[in-house]
């Protein structure tokens, strides 16, 4: 668990936007996971997907690090945002927007 841990923290702080998802940007394999997609997609804000299906130690660990039991989760600057709903709230409500702009993330698309 500890080289999955290593790997994860390194993902979180080395990635302006990660985003641990089942499948990846492209083919998101859930819905919750594609609805997140979907939102950093219409912001224009570039991310990392990680495909928590290709490995179970990942799967496993993502929860362990934020204390989150679900996936996906989003990542911004190294601080867990949170889950599909919270995101999907925080966007909804501008939030997301405004976090982005704070931590100095340029999107293309003014919401």
């Amino acid at each position: 668990m500890t080289d999955a841990n290593t790997l994860i923290d390194t993902e979180v702080k080395s990635n302006d936007v990660v985003l641990f998802m089942k499948g990846t940007p492209q083919f998101p394999q859930c819905g919750f996971s594609g609805q997140v997609v979907q939102i950093l997609n219409y912001l224009g804000v570039p991310y990392k997907g990680v495909n928590v299906l290709e490995d179970a130690a990942i799967r496993d660990g993502i929860k362990a690090y934020s204390n989150w039991p679900t996936i996906p989760q989003l990542y911004v600057k190294g601080e867990f945002v949170g889950g599909c709903d919270i995101t999907r709230e925080m966007f909804q409500a501008g939030e997301l927007q405004q976090l982005m702009t704070e931590k100095g993330i340029a999107a293309q698309t003014a919401a």
